[in-house]
């Protein structure tokens, strides 16, 4: 592994540390106090700066992530609250999301409240507030290299209705700062259901702050709101009292080349020259968040800008469909379905890289 400037085989490292979780590894804790209490996480670090912290009461979605002990990640004026508090009808989502780096949208409802085929639906579906079954957390030597996996299962059922499964895993590597994701869907019941996904990443402060750089590589981008450029979709702002919500459709992606897999990854990239590094007080970094996916089962990207006072967020969020609902996805007839015993797989990543630029 590439760790503090060098390289280190396994023998060299547990010479110096003895147990690899003095430096970085999984460690898991539970919130005792107010909405909070009950929910379970696992926090990942991996000495190269990045910690994140995962919810597997929320989906196994991923919360607070920080780089060199500052947040890249925006949360929530709601905290961690349990999903027994969640309230799905209508707006109701609003009041238990917790925000964090990642919130899963999704399985068969994403977007605004709707009623589609005789069900009333609320916002952005029930997977984020679902806890995961079968959680494992793990870390292993391969070779010279420390993995960290975490892995589980989140499902969204009812009788006589849809029963999709949702295997997740989560990986990293001591020494790097990258998350990868890999999903799986399937449909294991036995008739066709609507399937719709969509990866809700946020970015807050200080990552986000005035002049902070967006770039999206997309052909196609489009307002979703009358009134609204599409044209100011990648300036950033400082925070202002009273803004509302602007939400720009990103298509047809640039795709440079394939990765080894033979996967077509779209990159999108954030970029901030004045990025504050804990241990460095006064001497800003170049930092750049890069989140990269598939875009063969994420075909779209919503963007969410919201620079509003309280509410300071940018959200990236690749995605099979888009937000207005379960019921125009089936008029337009964009609407995914699964069919019985049909799986699909989704792949993402997120880098990130950060340079001390000194006085």
């Amino acid at each position: 592994m590439f760790l503090y400037g060098r390289k280190w085989t396994r023998r060299e490292i547990e010479a110096y540390v003895g147990k690899i979780e003095s430096i970085a590894g999984l460690h898991k804790y539970r919130y005792s106090e107010g909405p909070e209490s009950g929910v379970d996480m696992i926090q990942v670090r991996t000495a190269a700066g990045l910690t994140y912290n995962i919810n597997a009461s929320h989906g196994l979605d991923i919360s607070s992530t920080e780089f060199c002990g500052v947040p890249i990640s925006w949360q929530s004026i709601n905290g961690e609250v349990h999903p027994a508090y969640f309230e799905p009808a209508g707006l109701g989502f609003l009041r238990s999301a917790a925000g964090g780096l990642l919130m899963t949208c999704g399985l068969s409802q994403v977007g605004s409240p709707n009623e589609d085929d005789h069900e009333i639906l609320g916002l952005h579906g029930r997977v984020h507030h679902t806890p995961a079954r079968q959680v494992v957390a793990e870390g292993n030597w391969i070779d010279d290299e420390y993995e960290l996996r975490i892995r589980g299962i989140i499902e969204e059922s009812r009788i006589m209705g849809e029963h999709l499964r949702l295997i997740r895993e989560i990986k990293s590597r001591i020494g790097e700062n990258k998350i990868i994701i890999n999903d799986i869907v399937e449909n294991t019941g036995f008739h066709a259901v609507p399937h719709m996904l969509l990866y809700h990443f946020n970015f807050g402060f200080p990552l986000m702050m005035d002049g902070s750089e967006i770039t999206i590589p997309s052909n196609n981008i489009i307002a979703r709101d009358k009134g609204i450029s599409a044209e100011k979709y990648d300036r950033w702002l400082a925070p202002e009292i009273g803004f509302e919500e602007h939400v720009y459709y990103h298509s047809d992606f640039k795709i440079d080349s394939l990765d080894k897999e033979g996967r077509k990854l779209a990159n999108v990239l954030i970029t901030n020259s004045q990025f504050p590094v804990a241990h460095q007080q006064g001497s800003p970094s170049l930092i750049s968040v890069r989140l990269s996916w598939d875009i063969d089962t994420l075909p779209n990207l919503v963007q969410w800008k919201m620079p509003g006072a309280g509410t300071y967020v940018l959200g990236l969020e690749p995605a099979n469909c888009f937000v207005e609902g379960r019921a125009v996805e089936r008029e337009r007839g964009t609407l995914v379905f699964l069919a019985p015993g049909e799986k699909k797989s989704y792949y993402l990543e997120l880098e990130i890289d950060g340079e001390n630029r000194g006085k």
